[in-house]
């Protein structure tokens, strides 16, 4: 991954001499045990594979919520996030009132689903999500999507992080707490399997807290963007049975300020490619024009619109915030 990544600073560099080549481009991801920074690699690598005029830079970021702020600021020209995330940041709700609604970034199009995993011991007491009251419980890093969900799954069954012993780790972090057994529980949404829990699962015996039919259904009356779901048995070491939670969908969005052309380059690319990027991110290939365009909470980016519009698929496109008079 580091080589990689100094190769994409070493190709900016003599391509401009300083500052910013022409087609690169700056990716927000997020952990680097997450399924972000997997897919965005095997996209990348795919991508430069077909036209190396493309520079891409990946950024290791907090999440979702730290992306579109990023995306926002001018700092990144993509990012993936997730569905109920870029619903909130839409709406200028949950971690995004103090900034108000989204400006200068789009929807390019819907990847893959992502699983909300509580993860235990396996011979940890906890069985529910309300035996996480009181308990040592990592609930992702702020500015991630892992801890809005965590924040939404815990209020759904009647709890807050108050009423926890919190930290505030990544996946990687959250994984080797639990084995050294500083913590009794972690928060991680993300693609299944997902890296972290996955190395994990081969190191120690795990369990993972199915979330109840009545309370998923509290969370998606209450909450925007949320999906039922299933990580099926045999997804991890040792996991014998269906466990039973919720998730999101992972979305890739761009600053309106790329060109058309690139985006509809990258659209097309990616229809085109999902199933070698899925395959190669070790992640069900869900990616369709349907899926891709179902349940987006935003508009699309204009380039990406031209490319649906390509394959008979009309979308709402991102029209700039009128300022209030």
């Amino acid at each position: 991954m580091k080589k990689f990544f100094l190769l994409a600073l070493l190709i900016g560099i003599f391509t401009t001499g300083c500052g910013k080549a022409a087609n690169e481009i700056n990716i927000g991801t997020g952990n680097e045990a997450g399924t972000y920074i997997a897919y965005a690699q095997n996209f990348v690598a795919l991508i430069q594979a077909d036209d190396k005029n493309y520079i891409f830079d990946l950024k290791n970021t907090a999440g979702a919520a730290a992306n579109l702020r990023l995306l926002r600021e001018g700092f990144l020209d993509m990012a993936i996030v997730q569905s109920d995330v870029l619903s909130d940041a839409v709406t200028g709700t949950g971690m995004f009132i103090d900034a108000g609604p989204a400006q200068g970034y789009a929807a390019v199009a819907g990847l893959y689903t992502e699983v909300c995993h509580i993860v235990v011991a396996k011979n940890s007491k906890i069985q529910s999500v309300r035996d996480l009251a009181g308990k040592k419980v990592s609930v992702g890093e702020k500015e991630s999507g892992t801890y809005q969900n965590a924040e939404e799954i815990l209020l759904a069954h009647g709890l807050t992080f108050e009423m926890l012993n919190p930290s505030y780790l990544s996946f990687s972090e959250s994984a080797r707490a639990l084995r050294g057994g500083e913590i009794e529980a972690f928060f991680c949404t993300a693609g299944a399997p997902t890296k972290a829990i996955a190395d994990l699962s081969n190191e120690q015996e795990i369990r993972f807290i199915s979330i109840s039919p009545d309370a998923v259904a509290d969370i998606m009356e209450m909450f925007s963007g949320y999906t039922t779901c299933t990580i099926p048995a045999g997804t991890y070491a040792a996991q014998n049975a269906d466990v039973a939670t919720i998730g999101v969908k992972a979305i890739l969005v761009a600053s309106v300020d790329i060109p058309d052309k690139e985006i509809f380059y990258v659209t097309d690319f990616l229809s085109n490619n999902a199933d070698k990027i899925a395959a190669a991110s070790n992640i069900p290939n869900e990616f369709n024009l349907k899926y891709a365009v179902k349940d987006i909470p935003s508009a699309f980016h204009s380039g990406a619109a031209k490319y649906f519009a390509s394959q008979g698929i009309d979308v709402k496109i991102y029209k700039p915030i009128s300022p209030q008079k």
